[in-house]
C-alpha cells in the first residue's frame, strides 16, 4: 500500500510537468507507429507464406495434371502396342520409358505431400489428418497403376489389354480428379485467407491511423495550442519589458515549466521595476545635485566677479591716493632745483624717484583698468637709443652700487612700433638683472643698431651667464644668473610676452666667446612695418 501511495504521488507530481507529458504523448505515437509497423510485418508475412502455401498447391495440382497425362499416354501407348503387334521387347521399352516417368511424378507428389504435411502442424489436427489422407489416396493411385502394369504383362490377347485398361481407368480416374479438387479446395481457401488476411490488415491500418489522428488532435488541443498561446503571452510580456513597461502580470495557474518562466518573469518585472524606481530616483537626486552645484558654482563666480570688481576698484584708489602726494612731491622737487646748488642733488634724486613711482602707479591704473586683468599696451612711435639712455638713467644708483658703468653705443636708428614706457620697463629688467647677476664686472653696454629691416638693442654684461638657457623664459624660472626683479618689475617671461606682443622677437645668449657673460637681444620691425600691437 505505502508503495502504491509513493508511485501515486510520484505520478501526481510529475503529471504537471510540460515535458513530461509531452514524453507521454511522443511514446504513445511512438507506440502506436511500432504497432503500426509489426501489423505490417507481420501482414505481409502472412500474405506471403499464403502466397508460398497457395503456390504449393498450384504446383501440386500441375504435377496431378502431369501424372494424369502420362498415365493416359502409357495406356494409349500399350493398347496401341498390343492391337499393332509391335515385338515384346520394343514395347517392353516404350513401356519402361513412361513407367520411370510417371514413377518420378509420383516420388514428386509423395514428396510435396509429405511437406503439406509438416506445414499442416500449425495449422491443427483436421488440416494435418485431410493431408495426410491425400497422401493415403496417392499411394493407393500408385498402387492401383503397379496392379495394372502387372495385368498387362500377362495379357497375351488385346482384348485382355483392353479390359485391363479400363479397369485401370475407372478406378484410378475417380481417384485422381478427387485428388485435384482437394487441392484446388486447399488453394481457394488459401486465396480465400489472404484476402480475409489483406481487409483484416487494412481494417487495422485504418484503426491505427484513426487512433494516431485521435492522439495528435489530442496533443495538439491539450498540450500544444495551450502552450503556444501562453508563449504567445510570455513573447508579448518580453516586448513590454523591453519597451520599459514592467507592469506585467502573467498568469501563474500552471505549475509546468511554462508557468515556472511565468512567475519567474513576473518577479523579473517587479525587479526591473523597482530597479527603474530607484535609477529614477537617484538621476532625481542627481539632478538636484547638478541644479544646487551650477547654482552654488555660478553663485561663487558671482562673486569671483565682484571680487575682480572691488579689485581694480582697489587699484583704482590706492592709485588715485598716491598720485596725489607724489604730484606734490613732483611739484616741490622741482621747485627746489632752483634753489641754491647745495640741494639740487637731494632734490633732483627726489625728482627722478616721485617720476619712476608715478610710472609705477601709471602701470597699476593700466592694469587695473583692464577688464581682462592683462596689460594694456599702447602703440607708437619709439626711439629705441632713448629707450636705452632713459633705462640706463633710471637705474643709475643701481649700476652705481654695483660697481657697474653702463653706456649706450649706436648711432641714431630708425624708430620702431611699440609702448615706450613698458619697453623702457623691458630694459630696465634687464640693467637689474645685470646690477644682481655681474655685480663687480666694470661695465655693461646697450648697443643700439639697424640690422636690415629692423632695429637691434643688445644688452651685454660681463657676468658668469646662464647654465640653461632655454628655461628663463618659463614663469617663475629662476635660473643661474637670472632671476626676477624685485617689486613691480617685470620678469623675462614677462618681458618676452611684452616684446612678442609689439611683434618683436626676444633672445639670449650665454655664455659670450670668452666663456663668460650674456647678451640679450632685443629685435623690432621699423616702424611702418607690420606689427602687432
Amino acid at each position: 500500500m505505502d508503495q502504491a501511495r509513493t508511485s501515486e504521488g510520484g505520478w501526481r507530481g510529475l503529471w504537471p510537468r510540460l515535458s513530461f507529458r509531452i514524453g507521454i504523448a511522443s511514446a504513445l505515437i511512438g507506440l502506436i507507429a511500432v504497432l503500426a509497423g509489426m501489423l505490417t510485418v507481420t501482414g505481409a508475412a502472412a500474405i506471403s507464406d499464403r502466397l508460398d502455401a497457395a503456390l504449393r498447391s498450384e504446383r501440386r495440382i500441375e504435377r496431378y495434371s502431369l501424372l494424369s497425362t502420362q498415365v493416359t499416354g502409357f495406356l494409349v501407348i500399350a493398347v496401341e502396342a498390343f492391337q499393332s503387334g509391335v515385338d515384346a521387347e520394343l514395347r517392353d521399352y516404350r513401356m519402361g520409358i513412361l513407367s520411370d516417368q510417371i514413377e518420378e511424378t509420383f516420388g514428386r507428389i509423395r514428396a510435396d505431400l509429405a511437406d503439406a504435411v509438416e506445414e499442416a502442424v500449425d495449422l491443427g489436427l483436421d488440416e494435418q489428418s485431410r493431408r495426410a489422407t491425400l497422401s493415403l489416396n496417392v499411394a493407393r493411385m500408385e498402387a492401383l497403376l503397379n496392379r495394372s502394369l502387372v495385368e498387362l504383362e500377362g495379357a497375351q490377347a488385346p482384348e485382355a489389354v483392353q479390359g485391363a485398361v479400363n479397369e485401370f481407368l475407372r478406378a484410378f480416374d475417380p481417384m485422381l480428379n478427387g485428388a485435384i479438387a482437394q487441392e484446388r479446395r486447399t488453394r481457394d481457401q488459401i486465396l480465400a485467407s489472404i484476402s480475409s488476411t489483406r481487409t483484416a490488415q487494412s481494417r487495422a491500418a485504418l484503426g491505427v491511423g484513426a487512433v494516431t489522428l485521435l492522439l495528435l488532435a489530442g496533443v495538439w488541443l491539450g498540450l500544444i495550442r495551450p502552450a503556444m498561446r501562453r508563449l504567445d503571452l510570455l513573447r508579448q510580456a518580453s516586448r513590454e519589458i523591453a519597451r520599459e513597461n514592467f507592469a506585467v502580470a502573467l498568469p501563474e495557474t500552471g505549475r509546468d515549466e511554462i508557468g515556472q518562466v511565468f512567475a519567474e518573469t513576473n518577479r523579473m518585472a517587479s525587479a526591473l521595476a523597482a530597479r527603474k524606481a530607484a535609477v529614477d530616483a537617484d538621476w532625481a537626486r542627481l539632478n538636484s545635485i547638478i541644479d544646487e552645484r551650477t547654482a552654488e558654482l555660478q553663485a561663487a563666480n558671482a562673486a569671483l566677479e565682484r571680487t575682480d570688481r572691488d579689485r581694480r576698484r582697489f587699484f583704482a584708489d590706492v592709485s588715485h591716493e598716491l598720485r596725489t602726494p607724489l604730484t606734490v612731491i613732483r611739484m616741490e622737487a622741482e621747485l627746489g632745483e632752483a634753489q641754491p646748488e647745495d640741494a639740487g642733488d637731494s632734490l633732483k634724486v627726489i625728482h627722478n624717484r616721485a617720476v619712476r613711482l608715478s610710472r609705477r602707479i601709471d602701470d597699476l591704473l593700466r592694469v587695473a583698468r583692464s577688464e581682462t586683468g592683462e596689460i594694456a599696451l599702447e602703440a607708437g612711435r619709439v626711439d629705441l637709443g632713448d629707450v636705452a639712455s632713459d633705462a640706463v638713467a633710471e637705474c643709475a644708483a643701481e649700476l652705481s652700487a654695483a660697481g657697474i658703468v653702463a653706456r649706450v653705443e649706436g648711432g641714431e636708428v630708425p624708430d620702431v612700433t611699440g609702448d615706450a614706457n613698458w619697453l623702457r620697463q623691458v630694459v630696465t629688467g634687464l640693467l637689474q638683472n645685470t646690477c644682481r647677476h655681474a655685480a663687480g664686472t666694470a661695465e655693461a653696454v646697450l648697443r643700439v643698431r639697424a640690422d636690415g629691416g629692423r632695429v637691434r638693442l643688445d644688452v651685454i654684461d660681463r657676468g658668469p651667464g646662464i647654465a640653461d638657457v632655454s628655461a628663463v623664459f618659463e614663469r617663475f624660472a629662476q635660473g643661474e644668473g637670472v632671476g626676477r626683479s624685485a617689486g613691480f618689475g617685470i620678469g623675462l617671461s614677462l618681458a618676452k610676452w611684452v616684446v612678442e606682443r609689439q611683434g618683436g622677437t626676444i633672445a639670449i645668449t650665454s655664455p659670450l666667446e670668452d666663456g663668460t657673460g650674456t647678451m640679450v637681444s632685443l629685435v623690432f620691425p621699423r616702424a611702418g612695418d607690420s606689427v602687432r600691437a
